[in-house]
C-alpha cells in the first residue's frame, strides 16, 4: 500500500545517508539540534522500515496481481482499486460470468481468463505459481445466490475451486485473501465475533464454512503462507445491478421508490443488516496486503441498521417521504439481525470504515443516477 512515504523518499533512503550523529564533533552546534531531534528521527526510521518491511513486494518491482471473481460486483470494484492505486501492476481477472458481466470492467486495461473455477488446471493454464509468480491472489468468485438450494452445486463449485487454488499457490506460498461471509454466523442477536463457532443456516453459509476450515487447516500447517479470510457482511454500491435478485436491499428499495412505489420489506421493518458500502469492503480487501499472519475477520460497518431506517436514510437521499409495504417473510431461515465486530480487523490490518448508512447511501444513489447531480 502506498501510504503517507512518497516513493521518492523511500527509494533515496539507506542507513548511510539517515540523519544522525556521524561525522559530527561535539563542538559543532548541529550536534545539540541532532541530539534533541533523536527521538523524533527514530521513530521516523522506525516507521520507515516497517513500511518497507510491509510494502517490500510493492516498492521492489512492478506487483503481480490475480482477482477471481473480478467480473463481478466486489470484485469488479477490487479489481478497479487495485489498477488505480497501482498503475503499474499487472493484472488479471478469471471469471465465468455466472456472477459477473463485463460491463463492470469498463476501463480495465489487464488480462482477461474465462475459465470456470471448478474446473480449471491452474499450473495448466499460469504455469508453476512461481512464473509469472503473482505477488497476491484475490480469491472472491464463487456462487453469490444464497436461495440457490442445490447441495452439490454450491459445495462442489465454491469449495473445489477454492481446494484447488490452494493447491496451485501452496509451493510458492501466495498470499491469498479470499471472501468469507458473515452467514456462516447463522442467526445471531449479538455483533458476531470472529471466535464464535460456525452456524450455517444455509447450503451457501455451509460452503463458505467448509471454506474457513480449509484455509486454517493449511494456515496451520504452513506457518509461513499467509492466507486471509474476510467475512463480508450486507455489502452494497456500484456495479451490484448485475445480480438481479441477490442485489442488496438497499439496490432494491431505491429502483422501486425510484419508480414511484413504496418499498417492500419484511413486516414489520425492525430486522437490523450490517450494511457496509462497497468502497470500505475494498480497502479492507486491501488491507490484506499488509496481513502478517493467516487470519479469518469481519468486514462490515460496525453498526445494524433496521429496514426502517434504511427507507427513511433512502427518503431522505431521493427526496421522497414513502411509507414501506410491509410484507411476509417466506424464508425459513433468515438472519434477523448481523453485526459485525470489528475489534480483531481494526488491531490486526487497521480496519476502519468510512461510510455510515447515511454516506455510503447518498454516495451509491449519486453513482446510480448521475443525470439528476
Amino acid at each position: 500500500m502506498q501510504g503517507d512515504w512518497p516513493w521518492e523518499v523511500v527509494s533515496s533512503y539507506s542507513s548511510a545517508t539517515a540523519p544522525g550523529f556521524h561525522g559530527i564533533s561535539r563542538a559543532d552546534p548541529l550536534f545539540q539540534a541532532r541530539k534533541e531531534l533523536a527521538p523524533e528521527l527514530a521513530a521516523c526510521d522506525s516507521r520507515l522500515k516497517i513500511y518497507l518491511s510491509r510494502n517490500s513486494f510493492v516498492t521492489s518491482s512492478a506487483p503481480n496481481f490475480l482477482v477471481t471473481g473480478g467480473a463481478g460486483f466486489i470484485g469488479s470494484n477490487l479489481t478497479l482499486t487495485l489498477q488505480g492505486k497501482f498503475p503499474v501492476a499487472r493484472l488479471t481477472v478469471v471469471d465465468d460470468f455466472r456472477s459477473g458481466d463485463f460491463k463492470n470492467l469498463r476501463g480495465y486495461r489487464g488480462d482477461f481468463v474465462a475459465q470456470n473455477l471448478a474446473t480449471l488446471d491452474w499450473r495448466e493454464q499460469f504455469g508453476s505459481p512461481a512464473a509469472p509468480g503473482f505477488d497476491a491472489i484475490f480469491h472472491l468468485a464463487s456462487i453469490t445466490d444464497t436461495t440457490l438450494h442445490d447441495q452439490f452445486i454450491q459445495v462442489h463449485d465454491n469449495v473445489e475451486s477454492f481446494r484447488r487454488l490452494l493447491n496451485f499457490a501452496r509451493p510458492s506460498k501466495t498470499r491469498i485473501a479470499y471472501a468469507s461471509s458473515a452467514s456462516t454466523y447463522g442467526p445471531a442477536t449479538q455483533a458476531s465475533v470472529e471466535t464464535n463457532g460456525a452456524a450455517p443456516a444455509n447450503i451457501y453459509a455451509f460452503s463458505k464454512t467448509i471454506m474457513d476450515n480449509l484455509a486454517m487447516l493449511e494456515a496451520k500447517e504452513n506457518p509461513g503462507w499467509v492466507i486471509v479470510g474476510l467475512r463480508y457482511f450486507n455489502v452494497y454500491g456500484p456495479r451490484e445491478a448485475h445480480k438481479g435478485v441477490p442485489a442488496s436491499m438497499v439496490y432494491h428499495l431505491a429502483q422501486q421508490m425510484k419508480a414511484g412505489q413504496r418499498p417492500r420489506i419484511f413486516k414489520h421493518g425492525d430486522q437490523k443488516r450490517d450494511f457496509v458500502y462497497v468502497k470500505d469492503i475494498v480497502e479492507g480487501s486491501m488491507l490484506a496486503l499488509e496481513a502478517r499472519e493467516s487470519g479469518i475477520y469481519n468486514l462490515g460497518s460496525g453498526q445494524a441498521r433496521s429496514f426502517n431506517e434504511l427507507v427513511d436514510v433512502l427518503n431522505k437521499c431521493l427526496g421522497t417521504k414513502f411509507q414501506p409495504d410491509y410484507i411476509d417473510n417466506p424464508h425459513a431461515h433468515y438472519q434477523n439481525f448481523t453485526e459485525a465486530d470489528l475489534e480483531k480487523v481494526r488491531g490486526a490490518l487497521g480496519y476502519q470504515p468510512q461510510f455510515s448508512l447515511e454516506r455510503g447511501v447518498a454516495d451509491y444513489l449519486e453513482w446510480l443516477y448521475p443525470s439528476e447531480k
